[in-house]
């Protein structure tokens, strides 16, 4: 049930791609405590313009049934910027993330919910 949608300028190659996936499965899953069975993330490529100024960014999407607070986000936004700029060259100060905790009943699967 985390979601982490990450939309980028940077290109992503085939080869890396996997790894990064991977990486931020991982780091999802073991910092807000769920099971990386639940986790899913998505790699899109977008047109960003960020301060007024084109170049590499990044906007991260992370949704989760439970497990944000005010201290799993400032850990996920520590870990997920230092995986985009040594993965994608990113800087941090090119990396908006936003935190949404959804309600079970808000979240579907398997032809239900999960509340």
């Amino acid at each position: 049930m985390p979601l982490l949608r990450l939309q980028t300028t940077a290109a992503v190659a085939p080869d890396q791609r996997k790894a990064l996936l991977s990486s931020l499965s991982k780091t999802l899953a073991e910092t807000i405590g769920k099971p990386e069975q639940y986790v899913m993330v998505t790699v899109d490529q977008a047109a960003i313009l960020m301060s007024g100024n084109e170049g590499d960014a990044a906007f991260v999407d992370i949704r989760s049934i439970g497990g944000l607070n005010a201290d799993v986000n400032r850990k996920l936004s520590q870990q997920i910027c230092k995986i985009l700029g040594s993965s994608l060259g990113i800087e941090p100060q090119r990396v908006y993330l936003n935190f949404i905790n959804v309600s079970g009943s808000n979240w579907g699967w398997k032809g239900g919910t999960f509340g």
